[in-house]
Order: structure tokens, then C-alpha cells, then sequence
């Protein structure tokens, strides 16, 4: 007991004194699963928009793997991404392997399906007399769908907030892509990790530290997100 409690005060020392190699690895951390977000909501938004406004064969079928994509297992994507990444891969001459770039695109695929499919939801759950008060304005089709897209912004927020929590948290399919090199691709979860089997439990503490109030502010955030729609609504 009273070395964890030796251990975390050092660990609160090493965040005090503003540490470069504790640093670095926040920001790194930081910066991947802040652009994997980007690209995950740039095309998650309007897949789930698509599919809650516009039918065509099969789009059930299609919710369905969405959903089913939301419980995608870290490690096989990794795997996938890996063998893609690979030297001998598909785009192996892009060099990207054991890069920041493939962390990003290996938590953009994690964060994706949650966007997607929470977007369909909340877009899919706009009251029905809201839509059809649009459309008995004389709303063109493209005009109705901007307007229904709009009335559920904030459920489409909360889904980007999701995915985010989701790609922050990562740390099997980053570990087989990104390599966890220290100074280059090292995150915070991989670092965790790393620490831990070293005995280095100061810089692990510290990183879990941040990762735990990193945690807590986007479950506030989301939980804020989810209030401010229901008293829209």
C-alpha cells in the first residue's frame, strides 16, 4: 500500500513538472485519436444520415452490420490493417506501418460504425410530426433532409463524442500497427501498457491519470450533449 501510494505521489510530481517524454506521449495520443475522429465523422455523419433518409434494398441489412461493426474486436482490426499496411500488403509502398498515420487509420475504422450507426439512431428517432410539419411547408426532398439532419444535431454530436471515447480507449489495434516506438508512435494506452510490464509504474500512473479525467470529460461532455437534446425536445 504504501508503494502505490509512493508511486502515485510520484506520478503527480511527474505532471507538475510538465515532463517532455510524458508530454510528447499525451500529445501524440491526443492529436491520433483527435484526426481518427475527424475522419471517422466525416464519414460516419453522412453514412448514418444516408441511411436513415434514404431507402433502397437491402437497408436493413445494412443497420444490421452497422450495429454488428459497433463491437468490432481491436484486435482483428489491427490485423487487417496490418496485413494491408504490410510490407507485402496491398499498400505496403506507402511505407505506413509502425506510423502515427496507421494508429489514425486503425481507430478512424474502431470510431466509424459508432458514428454511423448512433447518427441512424438519432437521426432515425426525429418525432415523425416534426418531419411531416417539414414537408407540409413545401420543403424540397434535399431542403427536408437538411432540416431533419439539423433537428437531430445533437444526437449526431453525442455520436461523434462516442466514437471519440471509443478510438481514445484503443490500445490492441494500435499496438500492432503503431509498434509503440518511443517518441514517434508511443500513446498513451500503448505506453500503459509498456510501463507496467517494465515496473515503471510513476509514468504509468501519471498517463492513466490523464487518460481517466480524459475519460470523465468526454462522458460529462456527452452527458451534457444528451441533456441539451432532450430539453430541445
Amino acid at each position: 500500500m504504501q508503494e502505490m501510494a509512493s508511486s502515485l505521489a510520484r506520478a503527480f510530481e511527474l505532471l507538475l513538472s510538465l515532463d517532455p517524454v510524458l508530454y510528447g506521449i499525451i500529445f501524440l495520443s491526443l492529436q491520433v485519436s483527435g484526426l481518427a475522429v475527424v475522419a471517422a465523422a466525416a464519414l460516419g455523419v453522412p453514412a448514418g444520415a444516408g441511411l436513415a433518409l434514404v431507402r433502397f434494398p437491402g437497408r436493413e441489412a445494412v443497420v444490421s452490420l452497422l450495429n454488428t461493426f459497433m463491437g468490432l474486436p481491436p484486435v482483428v482490426v489491427g490485423l487487417v490493417v496490418y496485413l494491408i499496411l504490410s510490407r507485402s500488403g496491398p499498400m505496403g509502398f506507402l511505407g505506413l506501418l509502425y506510423s502515427p498515420t496507421a494508429m489514425i487509420v486503425a481507430q478512424t475504422i474502431l470510431a466509424f460504425p459508432i458514428v454511423a450507426a448512433l447518427t441512424h439512431a438519432g437521426i432515425a428517432s426525429v418525432d415523425p410530426i416534426v418531419k411531416d410539419a417539414i414537408r407540409s411547408l413545401g420543403a424540397t426532398t434535399s431542403q427536408a433532409a437538411r432540416m431533419i439532419v439539423i433537428e437531430a444535431r445533437y444526437a449526431i454530436l453525442a455520436a461523434v463524442i462516442a466514437g471519440y471515447g471509443r478510438a481514445a480507449a484503443e490500445v490492441g489495434a494500435v499496438l500492432m500497427v503503431g509498434g509503440n516506438v518511443e517518441g514517434y508512435s508511443r500513446v498513451m494506452t500503448t505506453a500503459i501498457a509498456l510501463e507496467t510490464s517494465r515496473g515503471d509504474f510513476e509514468l504509468a500512473l501519471a498517463l492513466g491519470i490523464v487518460l481517466l479525467f480524459l475519460s470523465l470529460v468526454v462522458n460529462l461532455a456527452l452527458r451534457a450533449v444528451q441533456k441539451r437534446g432532450a430539453l430541445v425536445r
